[in-house]
């Protein structure tokens, strides 16, 4: 049997414990105020800061798709780029080209639903314990690439369109994620399901949080902008990522059965 196949290789994305769940919402929360320094510093545009980051975005994942196993430094490098590309899509459709924040939400709700249905008539499972092969690992990264889209997206409808402020959308969306969790632990919501809706609505929390710290108080922030809030993430990120490196993850109770 091949090396390769899904019931001999390993995983090569990490398990879902809480340092997973911690260092994905301070990824995503350096993803927005990264997103928003980049395009405003550069002085490239929107649109060419995009690409920019796009072609970063593909050289991390070529060296991820290298791996063969879960490494953390490889693994998260390409989450902290894809929150960053994920960001600048939708302000990029927002902004640049004029799209509303209701048809960015739609937009990209269908194309992470058509990406779910494609992973599971291809594979026949959405769990993030098989990703084993290339195959499937592509699904996982269009996936985890449209979730980021789409709660950018989402998340700036809530505090901006509806006019909900920053701390409010993310108290809203970390009820949300609350309630899965809840649900999936005392009511038995399927694991799949419930691992993807909080990874999706985390993308919102943490965007909703790293603009509270960054935006001047004029906005409804607390004016830390976005260098300061982008490095103290970054170095969380970098601690934690050390930290799992070691092999000393704290275990809880899978979120996918």
């Amino acid at each position: 049997m091949s090396i390769f196949a899904p019931s001999a290789a390993l995983n090569r994305v990490p398990d879902v414990t809480v340092d997973f769940w911690l260092i994905k919402l301070m990824a995503v929360t350096m993803g927005e105020t990264a997103a928003d320094f980049l395009a405003v510093n550069l002085g490239l545009g929107l649109t060419a800061t995009w690409l920019l980051m796009a072609a970063i975005l593909i050289g991390a994942l070529a060296l991820q798709f290298r791996q063969r196993r879960y490494v953390p430094w490889s693994y998260w490098l390409a989450v902290v780029l894809i929150s960053i590309v994920g960001t600048l899509v939708t302000d990029n459709l927002v902004d640049n080209f004029g799209v509303s924040l209701v048809t960015t939400t739609v937009l990209f709700s269908a194309l992470l639903a058509l990406t779910f249905a494609a992973w599971f008539a291809s594979e026949r499972t959405l769990s993030i314990h098989e990703v084993k092969t290339t195959r499937r690992e592509g699904f996982y990264w269009l996936a985890i690439l449209f979730t980021f889209a789409l709660g950018t997206a989402a998340g700036d409808l809530v505090a901006e369109h509806f006019a909900l402020g920053y701390m409010a959308t993310g108290i809203l969306f970390g009820m949300i994620i609350a309630s899965v969790t809840a649900g999936y632990f005392v009511l038995k919501l399927d694991g799949i399901w419930a691992f993807w809706i909080a990874y999706i609505f985390t993308r919102p929390l943490g965007a909703s949080f790293g603009d509270l710290l960054s935006q001047p108080a004029e906005y409804g922030g607390y004016g830390l902008g976005t260098i300061m809030t982008s490095a103290l993430f970054l170095a969380a990120i970098v601690a934690i990522v050390i930290y799992m490196s070691r092999g000393r993850q704290t275990r809880v109770q899978p979120m996918i059965g």
